[in-house]
């Protein structure tokens, strides 16, 4: 039994009840590494989700956020967020979001993102193309980075050196129309997928994090690749990724190149 899209749907799809459902709780929150935040629902989620994969596939290998690697046939991995955006859900915000790909000898087969307090979910399987609630999706036509909305995210334990993206956000506020941080990687991604924005950079994110929302945006026509090493593997470990449309993309990425100089 191969995954297939529709199994790894329903499991996001149930996923998603067991945050909405906890959210309306007062719920259990503590702190990893003293400064990342993890609620209950973090932990539920996951040991649901890790639950579904080992029961149907007990011989792959998964890298979650919480619980880490489990290392088994590495031709078969998969890579799970529970909510990303914890800090967004545990203050009720609805930017957040379930993220659950699979990948078959590294290469990204089945990506799902679920957004359940904003009614949104984004799907892709390899060439068959990037879906939203069902409907196809494409990424923008910007041309422009003047007229261009781009994203980006922040590492709290970066912030006092010089990798903390405070520069680049400064210089994208001067060079875009506008800057945002909606607070998930995940979103980001899905949201540059759908055409809504147009080009997410941000530094150090986990490979669970981006998996899902990665195909999503390739499938969508986007590109997608390490900042610096555009050969960089992405899922390897802590990656600095660069996603926009094919036109803003290079137009991004020489900001960045040259906010690294001067860095230097």
């Amino acid at each position: 039994m191969e995954p297939t899209l529709e199994l790894v749907l329903e499991w996001a799809r149930q996923a998603a009840r067991i945050a909405v459902e906890m959210q309306t709780h007062n719920i259990e929150k503590r702190y990893k590494n003293g400064i990342e935040l993890v609620t209950a629902a973090d932990t539920a989620v996951e040991d649901y989700l890790l639950g579904q994969i080992q029961r149907h596939f007990p011989s792959h290998s998964i890298n979650a956020e919480e619980s880490g690697e489990q290392n088994k046939d590495l031709e078969h991995k998969w890579y799970v967020d529970p909510i990303d955006g914890t800090i967004n859900y545990a203050h009720g915000l609805p930017m957040y979001g379930i993220s659950v790909a699979y990948a078959h000898h590294g290469v990204l087969e089945i990506g799902v993102l679920c957004f359940p307090s904003l009614k949104e979910e984004y799907w892709a399987v390899r060439g068959l193309g990037a879906f939203r609630n069902g409907e196809k999706i494409a990424v923008s036509e910007v041309t422009s980075l003047k007229e261009a909305v781009v994203a980006t995210g922040f590492r709290a334990y970066l912030i006092d050196t010089p990798r903390s993206n405070i520069n680049n956000f400064i210089r994208f506020t001067k060079e875009a129309q506008t800057v945002r941080r909606l607070g998930s990687a995940a979103l980001n991604l899905a949201y540059v997928a759908g055409g809504l924005v147009d080009g997410f950079w941000e530094v150090e994110l986990s490979p669970w994090d981006i998996a899902a929302g990665i195909l999503i945006l390739r499938e969508a026509g986007g590109i997608v690749k390490g900042i610096i090493d555009q050969d960089a593997d992405l899922l390897s470990g802590k990656a600095d990724i660069l996603a926009a449309n094919p036109k803003i993309y290079p137009q991004m990425r020489e900001i960045l190149l040259q906010e690294r100089a001067a860095q230097a």
